[in-house]
Order: C-alpha cells, then sequence, then structure tokens
C-alpha cells in the first residue's frame, strides 16, 4: 500500500480496460488449468488423509483464483455507488471473497461516504445512511472492538496504515470476517483531512484456509502415529501408554496456568538405539508433572521399559514423590533390570499458586528459561550425594516464573552436531524470535525450523512451556 495521501494529491487513474482483459484471460486460462488437474486427481476417490489435505488445496487454489477474476472484473469495471444499489448482489457461487468495498470518512465535516458493495458486506440497508467512524464499532463483535479502535487510532493519530481484520454482526444473524485495508489523507498542514479504506469479506477464505490445515494436521498425526508404531514393533493400542511422544493434552481441571507443546524429531537412521521421551501430566494437587530423558539400549527392550518407565515416573509423582527423590528412585527402579539404563533425564513440578518450578536432573540438559527477549540455563540443582540407606539422593533446584515466560526442556541431540553448553548456547541465540506472547507450539516450529525436522544421527525431543497465568 502507497504512504499516507495529500488531501490535494489527485486522484489515480484507473488502468486500461486492454491490460486488465488480458489480466482476466490469463487468469481464466489458469482456472481451466487448476480445475482440469483437480477433476482428474478427484477421480481416484478415496478418503486418505493424504488426499483429503490434497483435495482441500486444491479447491483452495481453484476458489483463491475465481476471486481474482472478479476482483480484476471489479478493477475493470470500476466501483458501485451505494445509489446503484438498491438490492444486495449475491456473490459468484464457491466464492471465497464478496466484491471489495470501499469508504472514506471526512474528519472535518462528519460525513461518511460508503460504496454499494460495503453495505452489501456488512449487511447493512443501502438505503441507510453509512455510519460515522465512531458508530462504525457497533457493529463489531465486542472481542474485537479493541482491535479495531487500535487501528483506526494508530491511523488518525500517527499516520499509520490500516491492516487488519474484525469480526462484524450482520442483521438477522451470522458473524463475518472482515479485512480492512487503509490510510490517512492529510491537508495542508499535515494534519488529518479524512480517512479512506477498502474493505472485504474473507469469511470463508478463513474457513478454506482452516479446512487446509486441519487435513495437514490429521495427515501429519497419522504419519507421526504410524512412524511411532513402526519404532514400538510391538502391538501396544497407543491409549493405554502415556503421550511420550504424542501430543500434550490436560484435562485443565482449574484455570489454565501453561500454554504445552512438544516435538518428537526422529534419528536420520532406522537403528533403534536409544528412546527419547517427553511427557506432562497434571497432579491431583494442582501441580503440573513436565519431564524430558532418554533410555540407552536398543530394540524391544527399550520401548517395553519405556512404558514401564513412564507409568512408574506418574505413579511416584502422583503418590506426591518430589523431583529429587523421583530421579532417585526411578535409579534405583532401571538398576534393577539389565538394559536399558537411564542414560537422562529432567523432571520439573510446576506450582501454579506461586509460580514456582522444582526440578531435578540426573546428567541431563539443564532447562532454559526465556524472558523478555532474553534467554539463560537455570542453576543447577546440588550434585548427587551417596545415602547410607537410600543410594542417590538427587538435589533439586527452585526458580520463580513469571507470567510469559518459556521453559524449553530438551534431550542431547536437539542441536545436531553439538552438545552440552555449545548447545544450550545455540537454543539461548533463539531467544529474540521467542517472545512471550507466542505460544508454546509457534516457540517448537522455530526451533525446529531453526535446527531441522531431520539430519539426526540419535532421536530428541522438545517441550515448551509458556506461563499464561
Amino acid at each position: 500500500m502507497p504512504s499516507h495521501l495529500s488531501a490535494d494529491r489527485p486522484a489515480a487513474q484507473p488502468p486500461g480496460r486492454g491490460s486488465v482483459d488480458a489480466l482476466i484471460s490469463q487468469t481464466r486460462r489458469l482456472k481451466g488449468d487448476v480445475d482440469a488437474v483437480r477433476r482428474d486427481f478427484a477421480g481416484e476417490g478415496t478418503d486418505h488423509p493424504r488426499e483429503r489435505w490434497q483435495r482441500a488445496l486444491y479447491d483452495l487454489a481453484l476458489h483463491q483464483l475465481n476471486d481474482l477474476d472478479e476482483h480484476l472484473a471489479q478493477l475493470r469495471d470500476g466501483p458501485l455507488p451505494a445509489a446503484a444499489a438498491p438490492a444486495p448482489r449475491v456473490p459468484a457461487q464457491g466464492s471465497l471473497l464478496s466484491r471489495v468495498g470501499s469508504a472514506e470518512w471526512n474528519l472535518l465535516t462528519d460525513e461518511a461516504s460508503w460504496s454499494g458493495e460495503l453495505y452489501e458486506i456488512l449487511g447493512r440497508d443501502p438505503a441507510s445512511p453509512p455510519l460515522t467512524l465512531d458508530e462504525l464499532p457497533s457493529l463489531v463483535l465486542d472481542e474485537d472492538r479493541p482491535k479495531l479502535t487500535a487501528m483506526v487510532t494508530d491511523c488518525l493519530v500517527d499516520a499509520r496504515p490500516i491492516d487488519g481484520e474484525f469480526r462484524v454482526a450482520r442483521r438477522g444473524g451470522g458473524v463475518r470476517t472482515v479485512h480492512m485495508m487503509g490510510e490517512p489523507v492529510l491537508d495542508t498542514d499535515g494534519s488529518t483531512a479524512s480517512m479512506w479504506a477498502v474493505l472485504r469479506d474473507v469469511s470463508e477464505l478463513r474457513r478454506s484456509q482452516r479446512a487446509v490445515r486441519e487435513t495437514r494436521d490429521s495427515l501429519r498425526h497419522r504419519q507421526e502415529g504410524a512412524h511411532s508404531e513402526h519404532r514400538l514393533a510391538i502391538g501396544l493400542h497407543e491409549a493405554v501408554l502415556p503421550p511420550w511422544r504424542g501430543s500434550l493434552r490436560l484435562p485443565h481441571r482449574g484455570p489454565r496456568t501453561l500454554d504445552l507443546a512438544a516435538r518428537h524429531l526422529p534419528a536420520s537412521t532406522n537403528t533403534l538405539i536409544g528412546g527419547d521421551w517427553y511427557d506432562a501430566l497434571e497432579l491431583t494437587d494442582g501441580e503440573t508433572l513436565l519431564s524430558v530423558g532418554d533410555l540407552t539400549g536398543q530394540g524391544v527392550a527399550v520401548t517395553s521399559n519405556m512404558t514401564m518407565l513412564l507409568g512408574a515416573v506418574r505413579g511416584m509423582a502422583m503418590a506426591g514423590a518430589r523431583p529429587g527423590q523421583l530421579m532417585a528412585w526411578l535409579n534405583q527402579l532401571l538398576d534393577a533390570t539389565v538394559q536399558p539404563a537411564l542414560g537422562s533425564a529432567v523432571c520439573c513440578h510446576y506450582r501454579p499458586a506461586t509460580r514456582t518450578l522444582v526440578w531435578a536432573q540426573a546428567g541431563h540438559p539443564a532447562p532454559l528459561l526465556f524472558r523478555g527477549g532474553t534467554g539463560r540455563v537455570l542453576g543447577a540443582p546440588d550434585g548427587v550425594l551417596l545415602g547410607a540407606t537410600t543410594g542417590a539422593v538427587y538435589g533439586q533446584a527452585e526458580e520463580t516464573l513469571e507470567v510469559g515466560d518459556l521453559l524449553l526442556l530438551h534431550t542431547d541431540g536437539l542441536v545436531p552436531g553439538h552438545t552440552g553448553s555449545a548447545a544450550a548456547n545455540l537454543l539461548l541465540g533463539l531467544a529474540p524470535r521467542l517472545p512471550g506472547n507466542s505460544t508454546a507450539e509457534d516457540c517448537v516450529r522455530t526451533v525446529v525450523q531453526e535446527f531441522g525436522e531431520s539430519g539426526r544421527d540419535d532421536n530428541a525431543c522438545v517441550l515448551v512451556a509458556r506461563v499464561t497465568a
């Protein structure tokens, strides 16, 4: 969008009709080609998640080409004045976007001017007067009004362009998503004289994009499930296993205090060496258990003992064991088996009432804390002590967290070719890209994009917890 305009700037001339007609012809030829490919693909008629996702993408591409055709035609024909729109017009069948509407608000005279398309988009009677800027929020859902107010204020006071979305409640029911772009028009002394904007209904576009995301997620979950079944190599039903490589779903019986996301990244080879896990569990006292670690060994022994290990971790935590004691008992439990052995682990209890994190580690990378655009490694607990009757006793450390803090747990191997402090320093270098208002899933995605989803010599896990309250 160009910079803010001057009130005495001459109006832009419409493009040549012939050049726009040429663009329309090209668009329609491309529509035909895409539609032909889509019909050939749809002929296979299966319901596999991958094919559902591909069909959704074909449909979205074709819808957007239809809308491009309509918008180019509108550009060629010019805007429709409000007086020429006695009755709303229905967009083409299957269209994702209505015609683009426009408006201008004169701040000196408090007059408003709407195009006929804008009345249609907002569900207003074309015979009614256009709403002023003060009246416009009355159409917007309560939770979106602050967003619209902030956009308009920034435009009028700071001369910032408007580019954002909000939802409107139409008369007769129904909620529509509207995308608004606009700019201030300045008078000769540099103050804002008026504001103009273009608006379009993007409700169907957003629904179509959600369909693509949902089918993509369904495909990814199916692929992850297939990979887990291959790695397990035994016929255990997934429902009886803790989510050591699945999604993190807490029941959230109370207020939501942590936003969680995690990812298991497989090794680049099929060698079954070691077993990495992550887990999260809401405890009966309102605390949350977070754990990440790995076992040595290979084959079915790792898989069967992984199930035992996570069941034991959860059982001990539910019985009230604190992280240090839990690590000691876990070490004793695995010492009684031939293989695998506990390679490393970190266990955390988060107490939301005081935002206190209590944690212990066994030969494992310490958690990383990101706050205010910077990151640091949490100070390690006291070293392992040997007790006369209980064997190894693991120390605990405490950290008070704040709303917006991001906690990152990971296993060795997350950063290919680096371990220990070298890997931690590379992860801490992501601090400017992990703001506290990002979701946990966004943070995990940033880590995976930076260090890759494949190409590792061993498996790796990463878990991110964001403090939300």
